[in-house]
């Protein structure tokens, strides 16, 4: 059901909007399965870096390993995402299901690797030629031994997501029954884990 809106709820401390912002009731065990379970769903994400002189600039990118909080990528060298993150390691990786509603938000810093690094030929694919092309000199050939293809590897400093709590219909009814009424929808749950979140979820192994 909506949130009701009183007239004392009028500025920022006591408004539900945002005092009732994050979910800090749920057990952050619950949180961190319901972040796994979410994020896991969605393997394409947006990736925006700094690039000096413009600002964020995004591009999708397929996940081809998450590790606990964090997130590793196959990439081709010769992008400027490699240029931006010289020049600014810091970087947000964001999901979406637009079925659902729900959306991830992974803000932390990137390393990045050679073709030397040997996580390489575990996260490689067949399919991941596709992207990098073969150039017929026997060197740049689109495989793991090609060496524009490395390690992009987001480490998290900060998560944030929601969690719809009802279906289509429920949304709409719930979004319709707000507006008529002059309360808050209420759609799902907003969570956040904090770098010390983030540091204990490193040290226990996820699925």
């Amino acid at each position: 059901m909506p949130d009701p809106l009183k007239e004392s709820h009028v500025d920022s401390k006591t408004d539900p909007t945002v005092a009732n912002q994050w979910d800090d009731k749920t057990p952050k065990k619950q949180q961190i399965e319901d972040f796994y379970k979410t994020v896991d769903g969605m393997k394409i994400g947006l990736l925006t870096t700094i690039r000096d002189g413009i600002g964020p600039v995004a591009r999708a990118m397929a996940v081809a390993k998450r590790e606990g909080p964090d997130f590793l990528f196959l990439a081709n060298t010769h992008s400027n995402k490699f240029s931006d993150l010289a020049g600014d390691p810091t970087a947000q990786l964001t999901f979406q299901n637009s079925s659902s509603q729900d959306w991830v938000s992974v803000t932390g810093t990137v390393v990045t690797t050679s073709n030397d690094d040997p996580r390489i030929k575990e996260l490689y694919s067949k399919g991941t030629a596709a992207w990098f092309g073969d150039l017929g000199d026997g060197v740049h050939n689109g495989t793991a031994e090609d060496p524009r293809m490395a390690i992009v590897e987001l480490r998290a400093k900060y998560i944030s997501y929601w969690k719809a709590t009802v279906g289509t219909l429920g949304f709409v009814k719930e979004v319709a029954q707000a507006s008529l009424t002059g309360q808050v929808a209420n759609t799902g749950m907003q969570r956040r884990l904090p770098e010390e979140d983030i540091e204990a979820m490193r040290k226990v192994p996820s699925s």
